[in-house]
């Protein structure tokens, strides 16, 4: 099997990136991905692609199968993953059309399968940094160059799905502070974590929450792949960019995060 050291998993409206592609079926012990991968040319370098809702939007975000998606990336040899998404803005200044680089999130999903330690061998791992460090500053350099509307720091908050979030709930999370609400961030970055592998989640704005502002109307899936399909070209510069620029070696220690996360006894 070929080793491939780039990973991106694709979102809503992001199903296909890259040229001369191969398609790779792989299993897992968790099961089937949710769609083959695919091996593509990115500047030069082998980049696994992935959409995590299946290449046809299959499954909804409380149906994905992480475990097994992030585990297909591992056993290609996967190092460094991008997990771009669209998702909806909790706060004024983060407008449709721009990109928030999260360097925090807060879960409110139930019952995903999100560990791949279930046991014999208990596992903590620090999630304080949960996001690449590494990756965010290429991330960001790379938008600044571009200069495309980009916010360099933001909290995502995960909701389960597959509906959207009441305006009381919208209300809340907005007067928490928090800027960007997702379906589907909770579980990959941590199971990537657990995999030593580093993650960076760029965060596409596709629309206003509902509970942010009065005048706002309610969420819409038509508007929010509208706002997505405008700015994927945006995107996907985004991503050559940064891939071009990416050096072969990496400061952070996303690679150690087991060392000092298990009991020995």
């Amino acid at each position: 099997m070929e080793t491939v050291s780039i990973g991106v998993f694709g979102g809503s409206g992001f199903y296909k990136f890259g040229e001369n592609v191969k398609e790779l079926k792989i299993d897992t012990p968790y099961g089937i991905p949710s769609s083959p991968v695919f091996l593509a040319s990115i500047e030069g370098k082998r980049v696994a692609f992935l959409p995590r809702h299946g290449t046809k939007h299959d499954y909804p975000p409380h149906k994905i199968n992480y475990r097994a998606n992030l585990w297909a990336m591992k056993e290609l040899g996967v190092k460094r993953i991008f997990g771009p998404c669209a998702a909806g803005s909790l706060q004024v200044n983060v407008k449709p059309g721009e990109i928030v680089f999260c360097d925090q999130f807060v879960d409110r999903t139930n019952g995903r399968a999100d560990t791949f330690y279930d046991g014999p061998m208990t596992t903590h791992i620090s999630c304080a940094e949960p996001y690449c460090p590494d990756m965010r500053r290429l991330a960001i350099n790379a938008a600044k160059e571009l200069k495309l509307p980009h916010h360099e720091t933001g909290t995502v908050v995960v909701i389960n799905g597959p509906r959207f979030s009441s305006k009381a709930e919208s209300k809340w999370f907005t007067n928490q502070g928090w800027e960007v609400v997702n379906m589907s961030q909770y579980p990959e970055a941590v199971l990537a974590r657990e995999l030593e592998m580093c993650y960076v989640n760029i965060s596409l704005i596709t629309d206003y929450d509902c509970g942010l502002e009065s005048e706002v109307a309610p969420t819409n899936v038509k508007d929010i792949i509208t706002v997505f399909d405008n700015n994927l070209n945006n995107l996907k510069k985004l991503l050559f960019k940064i891939i071009k620029d990416m050096p072969d070696e990496h400061l952070c220690d996303c690679d150690k995060t087991l060392k000092f996360s298990r009991f020995n006894g």
